[in-house]
């Protein structure tokens, strides 16, 4: 079979035969109805002698409004099946409930809906075309296994089981050939493919072609099967045991007869002579030496093959579920599907790739990796008639239900040209699969973008809004009203609607902090002047109030300070003397309590990271002889000797114990520029909660520092909820100077830590 039948094979519809409607138009329910109509009908035509047990198709005329009240077993199962159509166990006991009643269209219709949920379910399709050979025809068995070779492709199990049958019922000898070559096209060189290749092998003995059965050999011989030792040695027997003229092809029979040489007999010798005769030669040499030379070739074939299967081995043997199946596997195995993938992709052999990746997708049908790795490899590749058959098959029969597959459709759809199908794809996603997804609504939105469609963005982001309104909780509402205002703010530049949103989304959801801190700095972006000063202020007083106006509850406690400080900062930037002067009496209105909590946060003096054995025992020499001072020396150059630097150096020295004596200090290096501390680093961790959108790492522009890397959830996923975030209080530009108060002296009796604490409330108070 060439290139092009293999293309065209795969292009058929994984899960239905060409003469049948898309799978996923045909719904539980409607196999149900025709199921249940066909019976009746069948019950009456044999009630008045004329009945026609090949009726598959009901006529249009037959009307069934609804579903039947479950009266029976099978009733209740089809209910089962199909409020969820993914339960594996509720459709296997319909199966065997259905098998009980003997009626062929009963038997149909829930094969054919089980089928099409679970096409690589080989087992169920050799015990369809089992129930039509006995209620059937062998029409209806032969049309069962076509549509199970065309469902599942590569299993070298249902192709057995179609050659099996065909070599007991087909009366041309050539037929079954033709159908056992077109297995071995797919699923010849299988690791596990010994099954088919041994009925080939049965097949040919019964008919006695010894030739066909050397060459089944000699291809055999090639391919790295599992049982390639077991075909070595049976071949060497059967040619040992048959003439060489009857293992030959013709063409190998052709190629001898040409060279062979005739060797001249001795016209001297007499006719009589009695010398016994000479071994019979041909093309010079003698049968046995023939036999050995095509025996040499085929041995060579063998240790070729043997060799690639000393690469491989580690990898098929770990493979423990080659067959699909509902059950997870294990981590092992999908990492295994992985390693063995990377390593046949170096080898650059398209065909022996496609093969691979075909087995792995039948163990690994219900995972959306795998199908993405495939189309992406096709892509690279170049074959994108395959890339596309893939992604088809897995959105709309293998992973239809998982929203990253249909989001990697949209994108990928959309970069062949497919604004169409791209479109389609995010509108499964945003009316069926996953209304309100924040992933694909953003995904969405920005699509419509790139067309042009700006309408139709602000659709996807309102319609997202609603759904999300609708919720009892909604943990996505806050990011989804963010993303929206920003998209109309800096993509469609309308400022104004991107304010009314935020507005509308804190009215709506008071208590969501993440809102409330990207409101603020949404006016920190557009130039505040005193209205807009006026305006923060307003959002902050409602945010930091115990209580909303209707009386229910607010933010928490540590929440409201954390917006109070932040405002503070706020203020202090883009607000006048005054403007600062309200926000910090307001701040030491609402939070005296929390002022100790507030102060232990910030960054120590450089007096508490002393010890206290280290405060007692500091020793002071003056640089000069003279009387010892109150306070610090003073230098020529009129530098304090305790700095920030000093202090570290004189806690070293006082760990060690060891004397000091001041020497000249070296020359002062230029003291590094101090960067504008804007806005409390506290709020840098919020940047989590926004799953990974950008813009908010913190407040006012530059930013002096990333945000810190987020872990995305593949193809569109965002975080599961935001997190308790600790958030510590820096001095923020109001404290500075504390690293420069002087230190106790060395005759000092050490204080306890609370002291410590005390006296740095007392600096800081007038702050907060």
């Amino acid at each position: 079979m060439g290139d092009q039948e293999f293309v065209d094979v795969l292009s058929v519809p994984a899960v239905v035969d060409s003469a049948m409607t898309d799978p996923v138009v045909v719904t539980v329910e409607e196999t149900y109805k025709v199921a249940v109509a066909a019976a009746e009908h069948e019950d009456v035509g044999n009630e008045n002698g004329n009945g026609d047990s090949s009726v598959a198709v009901v006529d249009e005329q037959v009307a069934v409004e609804e579903m039947p009240v479950p009266t029976t077993e099978e009733d209740r199962l089809w209910a089962i099946v199909k409020e969820n159509a993914a339960d594996f166990n509720a459709w296997t006991a319909l199966i065997q409930e259905t098998e009980k009643l003997d009626n062929i269209l009963k038997i149909q219709a829930a094969y054919d809906t089980f089928l099409a949920e679970f096409p690589l379910c080989y087992g169920y399709w050799k015990k369809y075309a089992d129930h039509e050979a006995r209620l059937g025809t062998p029409e209806k068995i032969v049309e069962v296994y076509e549509r199970a070779v065309k469902a599942v492709t590569y299993s070298v199990d249902i192709w057995m089981h179609f050659c099996t049958y065909a070599m007991e019922k087909f009366d041309d000898p050539e037929k079954t050939r033709r159908l056992f070559e077109r297995g071995l096209t797919f699923v010849g060189t299988d690791y596990l493919s010994h099954l088919l290749w041994d009925k080939y092998i049965d097949f040919e003995y019964s008919q006695q072609e010894w030739s066909r059965l050397s060459q089944i050999y000699t291809r055999i011989l090639q391919i790295p099967l599992n049982q390639l030792d077991r075909y070595y040695h049976s071949f060497k027997q059967i040619a040992n045991s048959r003439p060489l003229s009857e293992l030959r092809s013709p063409e190998e029979a052709k190629a001898a007869a040409e060279e062979a040489v005739p060797v001249a007999e001795d016209a001297t010798l007499a006719d009589d002579t009695d010398e016994p005769p000479k071994p019979e030669k041909v093309g010079g040499l003698t049968e046995a030496e023939e036999l050995e030379k095509y025996l040499a070739i085929r041995e060579a074939l063998y240790r070729k093959a043997k060799e690639w299967d000393s690469r491989i081995r580690d990898f098929e043997t770990a493979i423990r579920r080659p067959y699909f199946h509902v059950k997870p596997l294990d981590d092992m195995q999908l990492g295994n599907w992985h390693r063995y993938l990377d390593f046949i992709e170096k080898e650059g052999d398209l065909d022996r790739t496609v093969k691979l990746y075909e087995r792995c997708l039948i163990a690994c049908a219900n995972y959306p990796e795998y199908w993405i790795r495939y189309v992406q490899r096709m892509e690279v590749e170049g074959n994108l008639d395959l890339a596309n058959n893939a992604l088809t098959r897995a959105t709309t029969v293998f992973v239809k239900r998982r929203p990253e597959v249909h989001l990697f459709a949209a994108r990928f759809r959309e970069q062949e040209g497919d604004v169409k199908g791209a479109r389609s794809a995010y509108e499964v996603l945003s009316s069926e699969l996953a209304p309100g997804l924040l992933g694909a609504t953003v995904k969405h939105a920005n699509f419509e973008h790139r067309q042009g469609n700006i309408e139709a963005a602000c659709s996807a982001y309102e319609a997202a809004l609603q759904l999300e309104k609708a919720k009892e909780e909604s943990r996505a509402f806050p990011i989804l009203s963010i993303q929206y205002a920003r998209f109309l703010d800096q993509v469609v530049g309308n400022t104004k609607r991107a304010q009314e949103i935020y507005t509308a989304a804190l009215e709506f959801l008071p208590t969501s902090k993440v809102l409330w801190e990207a409101a603020i700095y949404f006016e920190t972006l557009h130039k505040p002047g005193e209205k807009q000063v006026q305006f923060v202020d307003a959002l902050v007083e409602q945010a930091i109030a115990a209580t909303r106006p209707d009386g229910s509850p607010g933010l928490s406690a540590s929440d409201r300070e954390e917006i109070s400080t932040i405002f503070l900062e706020f203020v202090d930037l883009f607000g006048d003397v005054q403007a600062i002067k309200k926000a910090e009496a307001r701040h030491r209105q609402f939070f005296p309590s929390r002022r100790a909590t507030v102060e232990s946060k910030k960054r120590p003096s450089p007096e508490s990271a002393l010890t206290d054995r280290a405060k007692v025992h500091k020793p002071y020499v003056a640089v000069a002889a003279g009387p010892a001072l109150a306070g610090p020396p003073v230098y020529a150059n009129g530098q304090a000797q305790w700095g920030a630097a000093s202090y570290g150096q004189q806690t070293g020295y006082a760990q060690q114990q060891q004397p000091q004596t001041w020497q000249q200090p070296p020359p002062q290096q230029p003291a590094p520029p101090v960067q504008p501390q804007q806005w409390n680093q506290g709020y840098a961790p919020h940047q989590g909660g926004y799953g990974g959108y950008g813009g908010y790492a913190a407040y006012g522009p530059p930013q002096q520092q990333a945000p810190p890397p987020q872990q995305q959830a593949a193809y569109g996923g965002y975080g599961q909820g935001y997190p308790p975030q600790a958030y510590p209080q820096t001095a923020a530009g109001y404290g500075q100077e504390a690293a420069y108060r002087p230190p106790l002296p060395s005759t000092a009796t050490p204080q306890p830590q609370a002291q410590a604490a005390q006296a740095q409330a007392a600096y800081y108070g007038s702050y907060y």
